[in-house]
């Protein structure tokens, strides 16, 4: 391990961690926002469920270096611009998503929605003041993998010439240093990290309840004495 090389090059590393960053964040969003209507649809029909979770499942097999290949065709585009992988990488998230966001809707009660609809709810209403507040525990499970996974497979993008920190691991093998494979080892772990702690915060705050029901359970209960002695 060369520390000295680290110091030196702290500027490096982190400004390959921001471009890591940027290249990473715009794919767990979109996939995000387009993962909540498929899987609505997919937690209301079985047919769509089936076609949307088979897509999701083909579309995440295809290997990254052929994706990335091939997205600067579909688009027309450079192939060395950064684009190519956002778009590779939101095609990834949603895959994954997907079927995060079906079991979602899926496990909302169908009592509750019901109840929802015969107080005067409108479908609008029952989607966004009902639907989505309760599956947002298990979409916040499946976008935390998500982040996990879009973090590692965006190392992939300096094979073709993409600047982040997988360019630490193209350089390290060209170079035989092993100091930077291990730096951007070690980076890569701590952005998933991060990512992890922000949308776990993010979860929280969007689930209040969550905060009061744990707050009741972790509160000593009080047990009851009898004032008077036995008889």
């Amino acid at each position: 391990m060369n520390w000295v090389w680290i110091g030196d090059n702290l500027g490096l590393i982190g400004g390959r961690i921001l471009e890591h960053l940027a290249l990473t964040a715009p794919p767990i969003v979109i996939g995000l926002v387009l993962s909540i209507p498929l899987g609505y649809a997919a937690s209301r029909s079985r047919v769509a469920r089936s076609i949307l979770l088979s897509l999701g499942g083909i579309l995440y097999t295809i290997p990254s270096i052929a994706l990335l290949v091939l997205v600067p065709v579909i688009l027309n585009l450079a192939i060395l611009n950064p684009l190519n992988l956002v778009f590779a990488l939101s095609i990834y998230a949603v895959a994954i998503m997907v079927r995060s966001a079906a079991d979602a809707f899926a496990s909302v009660p169908r009592d509750v929605v019901a109840s929802a609809a015969a107080t005067g709810f409108s479908g609008r209403q029952r989607f966004f003041e009902v639907e989505l507040p309760l599956a947002i525990p298990v979409l916040l499970a499946g976008i935390r993998v998500v982040s996990v996974s879009t973090v590692s497979i965006a190392s992939v993008g300096a094979l073709i010439g993409i600047d982040q920190l997988g360019s630490f691991f193209t350089d390290a093998f060209q170079r035989s240093f092993l100091t930077e494979a291990i730096v951007g080892v070690v980076a890569i772990l701590l952005l998933a990290a991060l990512y992890d702690i922000v949308l776990s915060r993010i979860g929280r705050a969007l689930m209040p309840w969550n905060r009061k029901q744990s707050a009741v359970m972790a509160s000593p209960k009080v047990s009851t004495v009898p004032l008077g002695g036995s008889l």
